[in-house]
């Protein structure tokens, strides 16, 4: 804008030091807009300068004050006395004292009927005016004035756009208060017509206000510093207006904000995100095109709709493209995308679809009519790109068509920034994408994912992937399916970064609980999968920092670990090495133990070893889990992290977290109990030999004892045995008590010669009687000494053996219990050379001590009865099921002995009997035996006992029977009981199984209990004689 009114296109400027070009044309077409708005009045005295203006100018510059103070007076009086009549322009009277002024200053008298003459002439006055106190307060009344009718808003803005070519500050200050008062409590006081007057008036006057700015912008450089609180009024304004469109209101504040933003100074960020926000807000809530159509009011004066529509919506484009045109970078670009964000989420659709017309615009502009900054590289570039790129398969197609172009201009404008040939093999790709054919889709998304990785930074990149993270849990389906094809086709790229790993699976853990579709999480499991297979070390690592070992959601991410082989192996074998990580007793004196890496390995071990996934992959790495864990077992007993370890109940393990101990220590009966080793674990739990693990000066009997119990069973005795020599040959000294106690005792297996040739066992046995420990020393002197290194000992054994078992058959021997003791180990010590025919005579002779009055004797003959079962060897093996299957009854009788120590050994040597016999039920009934209580527990041992035995009831009546003469209530009590049993649940099968002989002795003892003083008894009687009455009829006839 010029002096003359007219319009002056700006030249274009030099290319900038940093090498960037100025395009004026979005200056150019708002400046066209704004000149182009229909101001009424206004606009018409803005385009001349009247030809008596310079005379009347120089005659009120010569008036005193006071003269200019009552001509100003004179003039407002009178336009606010005649304002309610002026309906039109013109009144049809004359007014006196206004008459006379205009002579004085030798206008034509009969102007004073002209309104907006009236208006210009105050404004002239204002303006020539130098007391700044009459400025003030007469520019006050002005704006005091009735704001009703158009032309009288119309010609205070004319007034008021005068008086600020010379009186800018004052102007802006009355503005100012005029916004944050008058007008914002407008809403409150006023109706809707006088708020709109009112909001008509201060954007008129802005307008002018600016166009007087950018004129002295151009002629003083002068800087106007109330920009920001005059763009705060508009915004407020803007804020307030209702989401509708019946005028071009909007535009007319974007556009003008437009304008406030190439003035100096420039607008901050944070006024910058400001104005943004309420502008974006005003268009993109806008309703759907048909509903503004159909909202609209039917008046001939209401202009187009969609005239209004697309004005407004140009109104915003050019904000955005003025925007990045003062600053040509791809950091403006991250900030201007970065406040669409919450559109492109929208729910929708048609906020979606504007927010991506005006980035494609925006980009459009850019990529055609300017060049970009070489140094800057946000990395907020690639957290848009995901977003943009999540809209590929909107349901509305002009939203994926603006998606795809947007993203392919981002991605030519980083090319670009990088000085590359953008019309290379990939760009071609990247743009090819718009062609959404379903059988060249995946293909497609390909050519992208590698345009990603070959455009973007490390750093933005990596935003790529979180924003597709984020967007698993999306609640659209569309947009999460998307996100987890595109993030299994990056994770599967070929050469992926190690770097981005640990942010992309902390991004994963923190979406999985909120992820609900199936096929998402499946999708993630093979991104997972593809991480661990390329960086398996950074994967392991990652995942073990997360979360304690417990929670369950990161065991989403070992699961998915585990769907190849050859990944799990690396996942278990990496958790044994971080296990091995044991800080010295020094460092865990002034640092918690609970983040050790160590004992999180230590955690995740024991989570995966009841992980089906891991099954085959623990059973392959059985050996080294074993002795690491027995290793690690001793590590914190020896730091003292001992705090809990024998405090929870094994059936109850879930009460409260578990101590590093007991983790360790339910770990190594875990990798028993979730194999196909079971029968390892129970024999040890119910020998009571896992409390033996609890203590350092027992822990080395526990070892033994488990490795006796492993060479019976044919334990991983092989692999064990290897991982065990080795361990004997390690610099740490824990390492070597583990694997010399397990070698000593596997010698005394037969199995072991299959394994590892004698030279090799006895040169590793030779070193350990050098070894520092002196408990290695001891065990390597005890191994070199076994039988299996001597044969010739053996005779002499079972010589010692026999004379020992002659002693135990005499009535008068006084110490039966260290006898058995002692045969005990001579039997362990000869069980891998046969003991022969004695061990049968040796098993009848103990199952007569069942009964022994002496509680000692029966807990030592009960429990050297099933090492005998256990040690006989398979030659005898027939034998000796025989003798266990006449044992069984006598034990599970002896659970409820008055001695608990014999009820313990009974539950003990019973469960050997039934793995011996093979019994069905196995596993429940070791269970029941372990934590079963009360007459649940007693009934399902029961069950597993008969239906594992079908067809032996009548056996398991006459041992019975026995026991109902006991001089033990509580044996004879359980003799009464299994008998009821079995005349109440296997009545039938006793009709087919017993004799005449049998029920007749079976109705003698129940006889015999109607005259018994034991009331229970009696009781017994009275509640079985009516069945064994019938039992004899069936049988008998």
């Amino acid at each position: 804008m010029v002096g003359d009114g007219s319009y002056r296109p700006p030249q274009r400027s030099t290319p900038s030091s940093c090498g960037k070009t100025s395009h004026p044309w979005p200056k150019q077409e708002q400046e066209l807009e704004l000149s182009n708005l229909n101001l009424g009045l206004l606009g018409e005295y803005l385009k001349i300068h009247p030809p008596w203006e310079n005379t009347v100018a120089s005659k009120i510059r010569n008036m005193k004050i006071t003269d200019q103070s009552l001509a100003l007076d004179t003039i407002c009086h009178f336009l606010d006395k005649h304002s309610q009549l002026w309906e039109r322009q013109e009144v049809s009277y004359r007014n006196a004292p206004v008459q006379k002024l205009l002579e004085f200053l030798s206008l034509d008298s009969r102007r004073a009927a002209d309104k907006a003459f009236l208006f210009y002439l105050y404004g002239l006055i204002l303006r020539e005016c130098l007391s700044i106190e009459q400025v003030q307060c007469h520019l006050a009344s002005l704006l005091e004035l009735s704001h009703q009718h158009s032309s009288q808003r119309e010609g205070i803005a004319l007034a008021v756009g005068l008086a600020s070519t010379k009186h800018l500050q004052e102007v802006w200050s009355l503005l100012e208060h005029l916004g944050h008062t008058k007008f914002l409590r407008s809403a409150l006081v006023y109706e809707d017509s006088q708020d709109e007057v009112l909001k008509s008036s201060f954007l008129s006057s802005t307008i002018l206000l600016m166009r007087s700015l950018q004129e002295a912008y151009c002629t003083e450089r002068y800087r106007f510093t109330q920009i920001p609180e005059l763009t705060h009024c508009l915004l407020d304004i803007l804020q307030k207006e209702p989401i509708s469109l019946t005028t071009f209101f909007q535009q007319k504040v974007i556009l003008v904000i437009t304008g406030m933003s190439n003035l100096k100074p420039r607008f901050k960020p944070l006024l910058k995100s400001q104005v943004l926000h309420a502008c974006l807000r005003s268009v993109y809530m806008l309703p759907v095109t048909e509903a503004l159509k159909s909202g609209s009011p039917s008046l001939e004066q209401t202009p187009d709709i969609m005239v209004l529509y697309r004005k407004t919506f140009r109104a915003l484009d050019l904000l955005l493209q003025n925007f990045i045109s003062e600053n040509p970078s791809m950091d403006e670009i991250c900030f201007l995308l970065q406040h669409t964000e919450h559109w492109l989420e929208s729910d929708k659709s048609h906020e979606r679809s504007r927010a991506l017309q005006s980035i494609f615009l925006l980009l459009q502009f850019v990529v055609d009519s300017l060049k970009l900054a070489k140094e800057a590289v946000p990395s907020m570039l690639g957290h848009q790109i995901g977003l943009l790129s999540l809209l590929w398969q909107d349901e509305d197609e002009s939203t994926q068509k603006h998606s795809y172009h947007s993203v392919s201009l981002l991605v030519y404008l980083v090319y670009q920034q990088k000085g590359r040939l953008v019309e290379s093999f990939q760009w071609n790709n990247v743009k090819s994408l718009e062609s959404n054919v379903s059988r060249e889709w995946e293909m497609k998304l390909c050519n992208m994912v590698k345009a990603f990785k070959d455009s973007l930074t490390v750093a933005q990149h990596t935003q790529l992937i979180l924003t597709l993270v984020h967007n698993l849990s999306s609640c659209n389906y569309l947009r999460c399916n998307l996100a987890a094809k595109l993030l299994l086709m990056i994770c599967e790229e070929p050469r992926f970064r190690k770097e981005q790993v640990a942010e992309i699976l902390q991004g994963l853990f923190k979406e999985l609980p909120n992820i609900h579709s199936k096929s998402v999480q499946h999708t993630i499991n093979l991104a997972t999968m593809a991480l661990g297979t390329q960086h398996i070390q950074e994967v392991v690592e990652v995942v073990l920092s997360l979360c304690h070992p417990s929670e369950r959601w990161i065991l989403t991410l070992w699961k998915a670990l585990a769907s190849n082989y050859h990944v799990a192996r690396g996942v278990i074998i990496l958790l044994y090495i971080k296990m091995r990580l044991r800080p010295c007793r020094s460092f865990l004196e002034f640092n918690s133990p609970t983040n050790l890496v160590s004992l999180m390995a230590l955690g995740t071990i024991y989570e995966l070893l009841y992980t089906p996934e891991y099954r085959e992959t623990v059973l392959w790495a059985f050996a080294g889990i074993l002795l690491g864990l027995l290793t690690e077992l001793y590590y914190l007993l020896e730091m003292g992290l001992v705090e809990g370890i024998f405090d929870y109940e094994e059936d109850n393990l879930a009460s409260k977290p578990l101590g590093p101990c007991r983790t360790c220590l339910e770990a190594l009966k875990g990798l028993f109990w979730t194999n196909k080793y079971w029968e390892v674990f129970a024999v040890v739990k119910m020998i009571q030999g896992w409390e033996l693990f609890g203590q350092l000066e027992t822990f080395p009997e526990g070892v033994a004892l488990l490795a006796r119990v492993m060479a019976h069973y044919n334990c991983e005795v092989k692999a064990v045995l290897g991982q065990a020599l080795i361990s004997l040959k390690s610099s740490e000294e824990r390492d070597n008590i583990v694997g010399i106690c397990i070698i000593a005792e596997f010698l005394n297996s037969l199995d072991v010669s299959q394994y590892t040739s004698w030279k090799t066992v006895n040169n590793s046995l030779k070193m350990g009687l050098s070894n520092r420990n002196h408990m290695v020393r001891a065990m390597s002197l005890k191994g070199l000494g076994s039988t299996l290194l001597h044969p010739k000992k053996v005779n002499l054994l079972k010589s010692k053996l026999m004379e020992l078992f002659d002693n135990l058959q005499k009535p008068e021997f006084k110490d039966p219990v260290g006898l058995m003791e002692i045969m005990g180990q001579v039997l362990h010590c000869l069980r891998c050379q046969g003991i022969g025919m004695v061990i049968l005579k040796i098993a009848q002779h103990l199952l007569s001590l069942f009964t022994d009055e002496r509680a000692e004797v029966r807990k030592g003959a009960i429990f050297l009865f099933g090492d005998v079962i256990h040690h006989g060897g398979k030659k005898f093996q027939n034998s000796l099921k025989n003798l266990a299957f006449q044992a069984v009854i006598p034990l599970l009788f002896h659970m409820v002995d008055p001695c608990p120590e014999v009820a313990m050994k009974a539950k003990s040597t019973f469960l050997r009997c039934a793995i011996l016999l093979k019994w069905e039920f196995r596993r429940e009934l070791f269970g029941k035996l372990a934590w079963g209580q009360g007459l649940g527990a007693e009934n399902d041992i029961f069950v597993y006992m008969m239906e594992s035995n079908f067809g032996s009831y009548q056996k398991f009546l006459s041992q019975a029977l026995t026991y109902l003469n006991s001089p033990h209530r509580t044996l004879k009590l359980a003799a009464m009981k299994f008998i009821g049993g079995l005349l109440q649940d296997y009545f039938t099968d006793l009709c087919f199984y017993l004799t005449k002989d049998d029920v007749i002795i079976l109705k003698n003892y129940l006889e015999a209990f109607s005259y018994d003083p034991d009331s229970r008894a009696r009781k017994f009687f009275l509640n079985y004689w009516n069945d064994v009455v019938e039992l004899s009829h069936y049988v008998i006839n």
